[in-house]
């Protein structure tokens, strides 16, 4: 595990904001009632929201951003970076964080960084952002990490492994430059032999976009797509996952000498509620302390713990302080765990556009 340890950073809000259209998969048409059924008892997951072709996941994340902002009354001039990480960007090139900069009104002084990462990446993202605020000059800064993903437009319609698994939002957290804040501590990881296990296979420089990457292939029992859509290997993300997402908070929580009694909250990437419930049992959670989304939002990839935090704890870690861990785990396969605390933040209402 590669471990760090974050000083004079202070998380000061986070917002979040999801799509109007909700789809429900009762209207999902390869699943019959008893179907229907097994699938909302193992994932936990009733419906999602989805995003009109039209909306980005910049667009989401900038609407969030306007409003933290507004909320925190922050002066934009201030604002000294911007790390966007998301795996459905703008455009393959130029990068979408530059184009946010200018969207936002931020200054031409303004650090601009795209990370490509999905369900790990609020963490990782949370890792890369400190990190630059702990050496950035003058020490002034106020930064914001976007966070998201529309993976509603990666998923085919015919994939019952996929396409009634996934939602679309775009998170954003806002971060200070204090020399009194609490520290935080991250326990990372990766394993880039695990790499075909969620993924596209086509669009990138390894596999250009042709023909026959439009040609839908039927892959399983319920399960066509084509090569630009995702592919999910189910199995052995859930045996990544109840393996690996227990030992990293384990093993931050040792690293560190944390009381792990005295942790308010442990929010996990909400990838599946019986991989997650697993994870809980494991590592002897209350489930009062475990929130999930997944009933109203599914899987938002990299969102999902922020999103969660939202929609799930705004109110507590408005009027309170507290502590907390999160860990976020898959595709890449990529994975960590981060102890940080909030102290009476800004957390706008979850945003609708």
């Amino acid at each position: 595990m590669a471990f760090l340890k974050i000083e004079n950073v202070k998380i000061s809000g986070i917002s979040a904001c999801v799509p109007k259209q909700i789809e429900d998969n009762a209207s999902c048409s390869f699943f019959d009632d008893d179907g229907l059924k097994n699938f909302v008892a193992t994932t936990g997951i009733e419906r999602r929201r989805k995003s009109d072709n039209n909306v980005c996941t910049s667009d989401l994340c900038v609407s969030a951003a306007e409003t933290l902002i507004s909320n925190l009354c922050w002066i934009k001039e201030d604002i000294s970076i911007v790390v966007f990480v998301t795996q459905t960007p703008d455009y393959i090139l130029p990068a979408t964080s530059s184009i946010i900069q200018q969207r936002l009104g931020l200054g031409k002084d303004c650090y601009t960084l795209d990370v490509s990462l999905g369900c790990s990446g609020w963490v990782y993202g949370m890792s890369v952002i400190s990190t630059l605020m702990m050496n950035i000059t003058p020490h002034k800064a106020k930064a914001l990490l976007l966070v998201g993903d529309t993976p509603s437009k990666m998923v085919s319609p015919n994939d019952k492994s996929t396409y009634p698994l996934f939602g679309d939002a775009g998170t954003v957290t806002a971060l200070e430059y204090k020399p009194d804040a609490e520290p935080i501590f991250f326990s990372m990881n990766s394993d880039g032999s695990g790499y075909n296990a969620i993924m596209i296979n086509d669009g990138g420089y390894r596999n250009l976009v042709s023909l026959s990457s439009l040609d839908e292939v039927e892959r399983g029992e319920g399960i066509v797509s084509n090569n630009l859509q995702v592919m999910l290997d189910g199995m052995n993300v859930f045996s990544f996952g109840i393996r690996e997402a227990p030992k990293s908070v384990n093993g931050l929580i040792e690293r560190f000498n944390l009381d792990k009694d005295k942790i308010d909250y442990f929010t996990f990437h909400q990838a599946n509620l019986f991989m997650n419930e697993q994870i809980r049992k494991k590592l002897k959670l209350p489930p009062e302390k475990v929130p999930y989304s997944l009933k109203e939002f599914g899987n938002t990839s990299s969102a999902s713990i922020p999103l969660t935090m939202i929609t799930e704890l705004q109110k507590d870690m408005s009027n309170n302080k507290l502590q907390h861990i999160a860990c976020g785990f898959g595709v890449g396969l990529s994975w960590g765990s981060m102890y940080f605390t909030t102290d009476h933040i800004v957390c706008p209402p979850l945003i609708e556009m």
